[in-house]
């Protein structure tokens, strides 16, 4: 919680127990986004359809990148991700991907 909210907002709310709105969820970086419940369905839409536009083996590293960087130094994970990155970029999905940016259409993973 401290790591994502910060030591001063987690005092403060810690201390005082302090029941709040998603508003002050989404200022204090608790979520990442707040918007009214009529607007929601097409929000949540929208964003699932970003999502399923990413290619699904390069969701799974970029989560699992994630978690094995976050934490660490940069100078520590240059290196690694830099690694990381080059290798999936010469997979198939990042050579679709790739190919299906240059030539202007949807990669192969998107229906």
């Amino acid at each position: 919680m401290l790591a994502k909210i910060g030591e001063s907002a987690a005092r403060e709310l810690f201390l005082t127990g302090e029941r709040f709105e998603a508003v002050k969820a989404q200022e204090i970086g608790l979520i990442r986004a707040a918007v009214p419940e009529q607007d929601l369905d097409t929000v949540v839409e929208n964003r699932v359809q970003e999502l399923l536009k990413a290619g699904p083996r390069a969701v799974a590293e970029a989560k699992a990148l994630i978690r094995e960087v976050a934490y660490q130094r940069i100078e520590n994970v240059q290196r690694y991700t830099v690694e990381r990155i080059a290798e999936l970029r010469v997979s198939p999905e990042g050579q679709e991907g790739m190919h299906a940016f240059l030539e202007k259409r949807k990669p192969n993973w998107v229906p």
